[in-house]
């Protein structure tokens, strides 16, 4: 009997540890996990946009559409004719679009077309009076929602490039997204709901369905992170995922600047024995300066042991990652702090074996296409010359691949790096090399303009302080009338949060059966560094 006892002891330890981990995961991301799914792994604009106008064409009820950015180009309007189409069929269609992912891409006048469709359009957060830091948080999501049947999430904006251009030889756009049916379908639906009521009146309330409604369609359990301003749920579960990784941390991102902490806990799990990998854009970025940028964030993570590659084709947009064959996230959130503080982000985690198992052989395809980046002499980050192989893809000149369809993250992770930089510089806290210092050297000269230009001509530089001065004194004026006014009249604004609160009961029983070991996936084909195509060799500086 003793010796009964002692064999199980282990497994009752192991799985109370799992539910601990499960229970944490849920409070740190603020997301229940959802059981009864099914999902479908898609990847760039000809796997993606092909399933999302089947499933708009296919509506019956309902279609709710939300991106960063959409172009009004030919892929564009292809959504917007498959829009008009069910609108005019009697079917609810509503679209909401960002203001500044969207300007200049596409017109008034497209807009226009597509109420004048009968599709019901709004915009996310347009410049207003009373908001002058407003423009700070986008709507940054990319979902659709078709009768609360499937939904897809996924980095993918609505463009040409995610297509490519065939006839200049320009490949598509690198990207990931996911189809899910099933009960986590009207966790999709609230996100758009909460998103909508931000931009005016909310949605009829019997238009938001209850899980229970929606039959199960599979096996998979999934959680939908849908993060809004300054709530950091996503951050929350990196942490925790970067912590809890005992083999594997794959990562790709399309504009990846960590925080101190999180590069801290990704140099923790790689000098524990983690296998921590990182993916991301090579010199095609859509913003090409932003590059010498991210670089200076490669040194203290590949002293630790991280691999770090950079993706050698068109842009990489994707922002995916996956841990120890069991966890993985698809969405639109890039790793830096725009999106885990600043934006309305949506991803879905999936902790499901299987799903896994595919995000590690699409991601080990990718890296035959990738340049992995290594310490030199001198600890230099510096990659192999450029062969034939391994030089990058052409890019469409006049900007066309640059600016459209990045992510509202680009200057805000430009602007955090240099700013790490320049306080490192000052404090002397961090150990800084030659990328640092191209850096520190832009900044100095920047300050030491702006420094010139304030001694010769005052009012250039006083000016605008007082325009912005006064603006935020109006804006704070005129939100403390309307505080003021609503409680002189007894009113509470309805909030959509208190009729979705019990929606999102944290208080679910959990399925201990759910968090049983899974199979392990046979990854013997894992490069190392010499069966990459394209390995680096680093000899030293200049």
């Amino acid at each position: 009997m003793a010796k009964t006892k002692l064999k199980e002891h282990p497994r009752e330890a192991m799985s109370a540890t799992r539910i601990l981990a499960a229970q944490a995961f849920s409070r740190a991301a603020g997301a229940p996990l959802v059981h009864g799914n099914s999902i479908r792994l898609l990847r760039d604009g000809d796997e993606n946009y092909p399933a999302w106008l089947d499933a708009i064409n296919s509506a019956e009820k309902t279609i709710y559409f939300e991106n960063y950015i959409i172009h009004d180009d030919k892929i564009g309007r292809q959504f917007a004719d498959a829009f008009i189409a069910k609108a005019r069929e009697g079917i609810r269609v509503r679209v909401l679009y960002d203001w500044m992912g969207s300007f200049p891409e596409a017109s008034g006048g497209f807009w226009r077309r597509l109420s004048d469709g009968g599709v019901e359009v709004r915009c996310f957060n347009p410049p207003r009076l009373d908001s002058p830091l407003g423009w700070v948080s986008r709507l940054h999501r990319k979902s659709l929602c078709v009768d609360h049947r499937v939904a897809f999430i996924s980095g993918l904006c609505v463009g040409q490039m995610w297509v490519g251009y065939p006839e200049r030889k320009v490949p598509p756009w690198r990207d990931t997204g996911v189809e899910v049916s099933g009960p986590v379908v009207a966790d999709v639906v609230q996100a758009f709901f909460r998103a909508w009521a931000e931009t005016g009146p909310e949605l009829p309330a019997d238009e938001l369905p209850d899980r229970d409604s929606i039959p199960a369609t599979g096996m998979v359990d999934l959680r939908v992170l849908a993060s809004i301003t300054a709530t950091a749920g996503l951050y929350r579960l990196e942490q925790l995922i970067t912590v809890l990784a005992q083999k594997k941390l794959w990562l790709t991102d399309a504009y990846f600047v960590g925080t101190t902490s999180y590069v801290q806990a990704l140099r923790g799990a790689a000098m524990d024995g983690v296998d921590v990998r990182l993916l991301i854009p090579g010199s095609n970025g859509d913003l090409r300066f932003l590059r010498p940028i991210s670089r200076a964030g490669y040194r203290p993570l590949l002293e630790a042991g991280v691999r770090v590659f950079e993706w050698n084709g068109s842009m990489l947009h994707a922002k995916t990652a996956v841990a120890d064959g069991r966890w993985a996230r698809v969405g639109s959130s890039n790793l830096n702090i725009a999106s885990w503080l600043g934006n309305w982000e949506l991803d879905v985690a999936v902790e499901d074996p299987g799903f896994a198992h595919e995000m590690e052989q699409m991601y080990l395809r990718d890296l035959n296409n990738a340049t992995e980046i290594v310490l030199g002499r001198k600890n230099r980050v510096r990659p192999v010359a450029m062969t034939e192989s391994t030089a990058p893809a052409p890019v469409l000149s006049s900007g066309l691949g640059r600016r459209r369809g990045g992510s509202a993250s680009q200057l805000t992770a430009g602007a955090i790096r240099v700013s790490n930089t320049v306080g490192a510089a000052l404090t002397s806290r961090l150990v800084l090399g030659a990328a640092e210092a191209k850096i520190m050297m832009s900044g100095g000269v920047i300050l030491l303009s702006v420094a010139a230009l304030a001694s010769l001509e005052p009012l250039l530089v006083t000016v605008p302080f007082v325009l912005i001065a006064g603006w935020i004194g109006i804006s704070l004026l005129i939100q403390a009338y309307h505080l003021h006014a609503s409680t002189d009249n007894g009113t509470v604004s309805d909030n959509i949060d208190d009729r979705i609160e019990p929606f999102i009961s944290r208080d679910e029983p959990f399925d201990e059966a759910l968090l049983e070991p899974p199979a392990e996936h046979s990854l013997d084909q894992v490069p190392s560094k010499r069966s990459l195509k394209n390995p680096v060799t680093i000899h030293g500086p200049d």
